[in-house]
């Protein structure tokens, strides 16, 4: 099962690729991954059919209940055929429905892909944590591929309508899921039948909360709007998501939790109650409609509302129809749809009003149509039929229900023939519709769909051995699945519907204005828009009155709450240790004195680079304690952070004025004062209680032995970094990828380009000077500057250093697992080092010193960084854990390495990617900025170059 998931995302992440190179026809390949899933859920037919099951597990995160748990039983084996079969057609049909070259096809492909392969795994996940992560992600994938004509006002709202219902739902269900796990004892779904639930109320509670997930996502009563709305997805992807995928995952969840929840009070009356209104108001809703598709879709809503009611009865006979009916229904609704796109393909129309006689110029379509729509009315000897008999066999001891039941009945078969009338019938006064052909990529799904809804029905037997297995869950029966039972009341109700939906179709002229008339005057998606529309007209008043502008503001507000909530426990808690050591050092008293003296002065500053300057200092005096702590490499890093902020404050100090204000600011300099003495405390408070608060035995007190014995290092902070503490680092060097892609797009006009144009007479001539021409250059781009901006002792200084920088930076890089240093430091280092060389030559310098793309180190970072982990995976050991080669070199010698330099050589160019992006967005940018006249230019203004001719 890992491997048919991996499959799947394989051929997501390629799609584009492939589209790009194949056009349309690359959903054929694509079309392989669903596929597999079919064909591997069919050898297994035998183990579901012996109440077997095939079961996987790989560990992930142990402390969350969460692993990799995989299991295909009767119920997922099901469902794996609907999303695998039914998936795989879709993609066949998808490489004639499409046009080559249309906009956002690879992106559509992937997603289509994504999806099932998050569908796949959602149903056969044996975890609860695992199914809901793979729910959302099918979330995902559905608003993507919804919106997938995203100029299309109507695309984005119905993509964001599914997507707010149905993640409000999820995050409800994710709760239920968490209290049931964590009482259970037990995150695993099929342990959970064996496991002591909680009593009373709590479990009311968890039943109420998972049915809200399983409700917004298969659209029931009252959110059952937003499926309709979503018509406004391409054809496929109605055909795949709401006839056989998404809109059943709700579905599948009840069925998959009605063994163990169907005694529970609240089960029952949710399940049949909603599943009753969405039945009703679903099929007298779709006889309304002259959009094909919009008729098939409160259709949808319909049968799901009955699929609700099967699943969730919660006995033997309506969970054996239940799942007949799943069956029946994904085949006969996605052929419909299927069918509905060929029409709009070929005729440009889905309106009834708008099409006739393509019964005659479709013939076979239009036999594929009839036959589906036969088995969605029920007829025989259809699979639709065999399940209808079953559902009335299954609450033939329930009056009421079974009236609903047939009452749901009737409309199915009315309003399916009024789509086949309607789609392909010759109607009076209306000119036969022209059609282009229609090629056999899309009507072969269409027909094999058909035919394979026709082919079970008449082989109900052997369906109902693979299919009792499941019924079995819910106790013994004596009932069967058969085409012909005999007389009896099951066919006698049979034929009730099939009569009463035939003379509703009949009657449909007088009927229409009754249909027209007779709605509810409030539905679903008013509801839904007056709460969007109240939400967001709150937010525009909160955002009025709150955000003004101001960042002293927003942040004096954030640390106000800080002072005042945190403060205020510690104030009314008073957790203070029984003994705080206040200095260790006479040296610490002095560090702090000048602490404070600069931060006092920070706030008196007036001048931005004076207060630059002294929060250097505080930044420099805390590295100054690391040192008194013994802690050399937080020192050297702490120092290498400051000195780039220094320079990163200077670049930016160049676009703002030089003081800060003009008014008097004595109150409010007090005020920030104020505000900032607090926050110290409070800071301070916290940190003492949380020292003295420890309970538990600190893990790092093992560090020290683990940095020997399995990071194979003696610098304990390094080897945490890059092998104990691994997994953080390489969240943290994702977000600096994050952040320098941030300042870059921020700062950039035009989309990163990497280095400026090179000038190769640079260093060799010094332009409009010929007299001076042989005077020897220091720097290559020396000369582009103005001669009273140019520094030539600076110059000569940066020649002489810049290499050694380097050098001292790649030290620290390979010497940092035993000493101090590290790719951070070395990054840093080396930045440093492109600083100075910027700051002495200006922005051609920075091009002459790094001719590369800032973007492109980065990458490549992160790249190195994450082999480095599948580098030590191929040698035996964990993802990103060390191991050591020993390797003997015929010139160097014995040679001891351990693959966690590679992880740091990774960190080493992000951060000099990080630091040149800087450098060339606030540096090298905004030097062209401001030579181009744009924003103002203040005493800092950057060194002009010098026309070169």
């Amino acid at each position: 099962m890992l491997v048919l998931l991996s499959l799947h995302l394989a051929l997501a992440l390629i799609a584009p690729l492939l589209v790009r190179w194949w056009g349309r026809r690359a959903f054929y390949p694509l079309a392989l991954a669903p596929a597999a899933a079919l064909g591997w859920a069919v050898a297994r037919s035998g183990t579901v059919r012996d109440h077997g099951a095939v079961t996987e597990t790989y560990g992930w995160v142990s402390q969350l209940h969460l692993d990799l748990a995989l299991r295909l039983d009767d119920l997922s084996w099901l469902m794996v055929l609907l999303v695998g079969g039914v998936g795989a057609l879709v993609l066949i049909y998808c490489a004639r429905y499409f046009a080559d070259g249309e906009p956002g096809l690879g992106r559509f492909a992937a997603v289509f892909v994504g999806f099932a392969g998050a569908m796949f795994g959602l149903v056969v996940a044996d975890n609860l944590v695992l199914l809901y992560v793979l729910w959302e992600l099918t979330t995902v994938c559905s608003y993507l591929l919804i919106g997938q004509h995203p100029e299309k006002w109507a695309s984005r709202r119905a993509a964001a309508q599914a997507l707010v219902v149905t993640s409000a739902g999820g995050l409800a269900m994710l709760v239920g899921l968490i209290m049931l796990g964590q009482h259970a004892g037990t995150y695993r779904i099929s342990e959970l039948a064996h496991a002591p639930l909680p009593g009373g109320g709590h479990l009311a509670t968890v039943v109420v909360l998972i049915l809200v997930g399983a409700l917004t996502k298969s659209a029931i009563f009252p959110v059952s709007f937003w499926l309709p709305a979503a018509m406004a997805a391409p054809t496929p992807v109605s055909a795949y998501l709401h006839a056989a995928a998404m809109v059943k995952a709700g579905v599948y969840l009840v069925a998959l939790l009605a063994p163990i929840f169907a005694t529970v009070s609240p089960w029952r009356p949710m399940v049949l109650v909603a599943g009753a209104v969405t039945m009703i108001l679903g099929g007298w809703a779709a006889m309304r409609q002259t959009d094909l598709k919009l008729l098939l879709a409160y259709g949808t809503v319909s049968q799901l509302g009955l699929l609700f009611i099967l699943t969730g009865a919660g006995t033997r006979d309506a969970a054996l129809a239940g799942t007949t009916m799943l069956l029946a229904h994904a085949l006969f609704k996605s052929a419909l749809f299927l069918v509905v796109g060929i029409v709009d393909h070929s005729t440009g129309t889905r309106e009834l009003p708008s099409l006739s006689g393509l019964g005659r110029r479709m013939p076979l379509v239009c036999a594929a149509a009839v036959l589906a729509a036969a088995s969605m009315a029920g007829l025989p000897p259809l699979l639709g039929f065999v399940g209808k008999e079953a559902v009335f066999e299954a609450f033939r001891h329930d009056p009421l229900l079974l009236a609903l039941l047939v009452v749901g009945a009737t409309l199915t078969v009315a309003y399916s023939l009024r789509f086949v009338w309607g789609a392909f019938a010759a109607k009076r006064g209306l000119p036969a519709t022209p059609v282009r052909p229609v090629a056999v990529a899309m009507a072969a799904p269409v027909a094999l769909l058909a035919l394979t809804g026709l082919a079970l029905g008449v082989l109900s037997g052997p369906v109902d051995d693979l299919l009792v297995p499941y019924a079995a869950r819910f106790g013994p029966g004596e009932y069967h699945l058969a085409v012909w039972h005999g007389p009896g009341l099951a066919v006698g109700l049979s034929l009730v519907a099939l009569a009463a939906g035939g003379l509703l179709f009949a009657l449909r002229e007088p009927m229409a204005r009754v249909v027209t008339r007779l709605h509810a005057p409030f539905d679903g998606a008013t509801a839904y828009e007056k709460i969007t529309y109240g939400l967001d007209r709150v937010a525009v008043e909160v955002t009025g009155a709150t955000q003004r502008g101001s960042l002293p503001q927003y942040l004096g507000t954030i640390l106000v709450v800080l002072v005042v909530v945190p403060g205020g426990a510690l104030l009314l808690g008073r957790p203070w240790p029984d003994r705080v050591a206040l200095w260790h050092s006479p040296v610490q008293i002095v560090i702090a004195a000048v602490l404070v003296t600069a931060a006092v002065l920070t706030v008196r500053a007036r001048r931005r680079l004076t207060a630059m300057i002294l929060v250097g200092v505080t930044g420099y005096g805390t590295a100054m304690m690391f040192i008194l702590g013994g802690a050399p490499d937080l020192a050297l890093t702490q120092f290498l952070v400051e000195t780039v902020s220094i320079v990163m404050f200077v670049l930016v100090l160049r676009r703002l004025p030089a003081n800060f204000s003009a008014r008097p600011l004595r109150r409010s300099r007090w005020l920030r004062a104020a505000i900032g003495t607090a926050v110290g405390l409070v800071v301070t408070g916290l940190a003492l209680v949380a020292a003295g608060g420890r309970q538990a035995v600190p893990i790092s007190v093992d560090f020290a032995e683990l940095a020997v014995s399995y990071g194979h290092g003696r610098n304990i902070v390094n080897v945490t970094l890059v092998d104990i503490r691994a997994w953080d680092t390489m969240g943290e060097i994702a977000v600096l990828v994050v952040a320098a892609t941030g300042v870059a797009s921020l700062i950039f006009q035009h989309p990163r380009a990497g280095p400026g144009p090179r000038r190769p007479e640079v260093g060799r001539r010094l332009l409009g000077r010929p007299e001076r021409r042989r005077e020897r250059v220091w720097l290559r781009a020396g000369p582009t500057l103005r001669d009273r901006r140019r520094s030539i002792v600076f110059e000569v200084v940066t020649r002489l250093i810049f290499h050694t920088i380097v050098l001292f930076s790649l030290y620290l890089v390979f010497s940092g697992h035993n000493a101090p240093g590290g790719g951070f430091s070395g990054g840093l280092v080396a930045g440093l080092a492109l600083a100075v060389r910027y700051f002495a030559g200006g922005r051609y310098e920075l091009d002459e010193a790094a001719p590369v793309d800032a973007g492109l180190v980065l990458g490549a970072g992160l790249f190195v960084s994450v082999g480095a982990g599948v580098l030590a995976l191929m040698l035996g050991a964990d993802v990103l854990q060390s191991a050591v080669l020993d390797l003997h070199l015929p010139v160097v010698g014995e040679v001891h390495l351990v693959t966690s330099l590679f992880f740091d050589i990774g960190v080493y160019l992000i951060v000099v990617g990080l630091v040149l992006d800087i450098l060339r967005s606030l540096g090298a940018e905004v030097d062209r900025q401001i030579e181009a006249g744009v924003g103002p230019e203040t005493e800092l203004e950057p060194l002009r170059e010098r026309e070169l001719t």
